[in-house]
């Protein structure tokens, strides 16, 4: 099973003050705040984190059939970033799921899986909010966040 999640950084600048106080304390564990601090393009690495809790959480509660978005217990780990992706773990609840992202100066999209070798089996497919009926295309996953849709296939 995949999960994916697109942030457009633009919007999320618009929505979230990350910077505001206690933000950081309800999404990320100590760790993640670390790698967050430790950078120089801090806000880049909070949206990455966030879309790679949020396509792990897709799985999980579509597997569990349970929908408690809880961040704090989702924990990023292993975040190897190179040019413009990065690869990293996230566990929730015993599990644990594989990430791969990609980021541009416009948004960052990350797929999730609990099987490794799915990340380089998927296509992907990101647009801007067309008004078409992707479901006819059957995605193994779906994201969308202001101006962007992501469409992953399997």
């Amino acid at each position: 099973m995949i999960g994916n999640d697109i942030v457009d950084l633009a919007q999320a600048s618009v929505d979230s003050d990350w910077k505001r106080k206690g933000f950081l304390d309800k999404i990320f564990n100590l760790e993640e705040q670390f790698m967050i601090s430790s950078g120089i393009h801090h806000s880049v690495i909070v949206w990455l984190l966030w879309s790679m809790k949020e396509s792990a959480y897709k799985i999980y509660s579509r597997e569990a059939k349970l929908r408690e978005f809880a961040p704090l217990k989702l924990q990023c780990s292993n975040l190897i970033i190179h040019d413009n992706t990065a690869t990293g773990n996230v566990a929730y609840d015993n599990e644990l799921y594989y990430t791969k992202s990609f980021f541009d100066e416009n948004y960052i999209h990350t797929v999730a899986s609990a099987k490794p070798e799915e990340l380089e089996k998927v296509e992907i497919k990101i647009i801007g909010h067309a008004l078409f009926d992707y479901k006819k295309t059957k995605p193994a996953s779906v994201s969308h966040h202001g101006a962007y849709l992501a469409l992953v296939y399997l």
